[in-house]
This record gives structure tokens, C-alpha cells and sequence, in this order.
């Protein structure tokens, strides 16, 4: 499946965007969406994951700020976050990962920058 993320940019402390990410086929099959990203310097982390059963999951530093939900009808997957901090500044990427067949398929990635 072909991923594309759309929603990143420039935002001060405190503020809030939506990523989107949406997929060439229908999600419905696919057993976990997810958002990753890697912030310069370092590896890419998990940042959040939801099932194909609606079960979500988070990082801990994102906890309690961010959101993710998958609209199966729209063949899209969303990560609403809320009170960014300077260091959510990274590249932040969308992922599908199906268990059988097994396939596990990338997005382009889109910038999150938080600064003032």
C-alpha cells in the first residue's frame, strides 16, 4: 500500500496540528497503522500505533497529547497533537503493517517543527 502524510509545519510551543496519512488501497485488512518519526540525531521512534480493532497505543512522551484514530471508510489514518513541545520537532512517518500477507509499507514522511 502506498502511504502519503500531509498536515506537518511550523508551530509555536503549545500549539496543536493533525497529521494525516492516506493510503492508496483500503486499510480495513491492515493490522496495525502507525506513526513513527526521527527527530535529528536520533533513531526513528514508535510514537503511536492503532489496531484494526480500534486499540491504541503511545509512547510515553507522547501520552496524554497526542491522539490517533484511523478512518477505515477514508482509507486514512490521523495523529491529532496537542501541546507540542521543541522536542516533538521531527520527521514524522506513517506506517502499515499487515501480518498476512505479510507487508509492512512506508510513507514519504512530513516535517513537524515546534519553535517560537
Amino acid at each position: 500500500v502506498q502511504l502519503v502524510e500531509s498536515g506537518g509545519g511550523l508551530v509555536q510551543p503549545g500549539g496543536s496540528l493533525r497529521l494525516s496519512c492516506a493510503a492508496s488501497e483500503s486499510i480495513f485488512s491492515i493490522d496495525i497503522m502507525a506513526w513513527y518519526r526521527r527527530a535529528p540525531g536520533k533513531q526513528r521512534e514508535l510514537v503511536a500505533a492503532v489496531t484494526s480493532t480500534g486499540t491504541a497505543n503511545y509512547a510515553d512522551s507522547v501520552k496524554g497529547r497526542f491522539t490517533i484514530s484511523r478512518d477505515n471508510a477514508k482509507n486514512t489514518v490521523y495523529l491529532q497533537m496537542n501541546s507540542l513541545k521543541p522536542e516533538d520537532t521531527a520527521v514524522y512517518y506513517c506506517n502499515a503493517d499487515r501480518y498476512f500477507p505479510p507487508t509492512n509499507d512506508w510513507g514519504q514522511g512530513t516535517q513537524v517543527t515546534v519553535s517560537s
